[in-house]
């Protein structure tokens, strides 16, 4: 028997899902960890944990990081943050509602260190498109479905 996962752990500080995942950590049993810097305040409630770190660098990542068990699921948009997550065993999920598995995150990775590398030589790289309501319903039925401890999460 597949035991579910019962805590989502949350990159907070750009995260557009805080309230789907409030709605959906209460509806299944399950509890959340919302991790943002102190430029972003977030407020507890029930079922939703808040942790404030400070404003350095990679603060909320690395305090994210240390925080994930096996079996978490974690809500990131952050390539680097996912690879961890995936080495300590959590489910990766963007705000989008997409799954980042191991066998995507080596190229993930290349991409976003190719863009970087062409930022830093003066090239001006697209950004992400608009964050959509039908991004915020698949994220809402692929949480969903995580919680609930489905093993395959199907394309929506």
């Amino acid at each position: 028997m597949i035991v579910p996962p019962r805590r989502v752990v949350v990159d907070g500080d750009a995260c557009p899902v805080k309230a789907e995942i409030a709605v959906a950590v209460r509806q299944c049993g399950a509890t959340a960890l919302l991790v943002s810097s102190h430029a972003h305040v977030l407020n507890p409630e029930p079922s939703v944990e808040v942790v404030t770190v400070d404003a350095g660098n990679q603060s909320a990542d690395l305090y994210i990081a240390n925080a994930l068990r096996r079996g978490d699921i974690l809500v990131t948009a952050d390539y680097g943050l996912a690879a961890l997550g995936l080495a300590r065993g959590a489910s990766v999920l963007t705000p989008r509602g997409k799954m980042i598995r191991e066998s995507d995150i080596e190229g993930l990775l290349e991409q976003r260190h190719f863009s970087a590398r062409l930022r830093r030589g003066g090239v001006r790289t697209k950004g992400p498109s608009p964050f959509t309501a039908e991004d915020r319903d698949r994220f809402q039925q692929k949480l969903t479905v995580l919680l609930k401890g489905m093993q395959e999460i199907p394309d929506i």
